[in-house]
């Protein structure tokens, strides 16, 4: 081996590297996708590589496993959702105005179809919530920390005085994420946009008989 042989190959490891993580983050989002229409336990390297046109070996480089995939598919559909339901938000003040937003965001998110199937976490969480195992502990664990981001901003929302102090915030975060799971529900099910702001009136509503009482 010459001197120059080793960088030369250092250096074609850097020129593939990018191309290599764009192929594995657009393998990933398809599969996202697919997931919500076929459900991640029929995700396989097999169906993956035929939705995507690759041969099995190709994703083999990617994916050692099916359960690798399944979990390297939940990591991204993470990503994708805080990018266009959390982050989107940020800016709202802290509080109720916040709580509405989160709302919203999720719904748009839904009108957009991000995910053909609707919200990729209420996919997978009701196709394996009985199904135990690192999977479903990563999917749950995703559905566990936007109840949470609810009900930490229903309680700020409470310490600023913007909703009574007499109903729990995570009351109030279980029924938003309701009114957000059956519209989610209902949209796949009638395509009707209308149902969505059933949602949205609903939440509103709700948030209007949490206000203190004006003296």
């Amino acid at each position: 081996m010459t001197a120059e042989q080793p960088v030369r190959a250092a250096a074609k490891e850097r020129r593939q590297r990018p191309a290599g993580i764009r192929s594995r983050e657009a393998i990933l989002r398809e599969a996202t996708r697919l997931v919500t229409v076929e459900g991640i336990e029929g995700l396989s390297i097999g169906r993956l590589a035929e939705a995507v046109g690759m041969s099995k070996s190709g994703l083999f480089a990617h994916f050692r496993s099916k359960e690798e995939l399944q979990l390297a598919t939940i990591e991204t559909a993470d990503a994708i959702f805080q990018a266009e339901v959390v982050e989107p938000t940020l800016a709202t003040a802290p509080g109720i105005a916040r709580l509405r937003a989160l709302a919203e965001a999720f719904l748009g998110h839904l009108e957009r179809d991000v995910f053909p199937g609707g919200c990729f976490f209420a996919s997978v969480s009701a196709e394996i919530d009985t199904h135990p195992g690192p999977v479903r502990d990563r999917a749950m664990a995703s559905v566990a920390n936007w109840f949470a981001l609810l009900e930490t901003t229903a309680r700020e929302a409470q310490a600023d005085g913007e909703i009574v102090s007499n109903v729990s915030a995570s009351q109030i975060a279980f029924e938003i994420h309701a009114y957000l799971l059956l519209a989610n529900a209902q949209y796949l099910a009638a395509g009707d946009p209308a149902v969505l702001d059933l949602a949205r009136r609903a939440t509103d509503r709700l948030l209007a008989s949490l206000a203190p009482a004006r003296r």
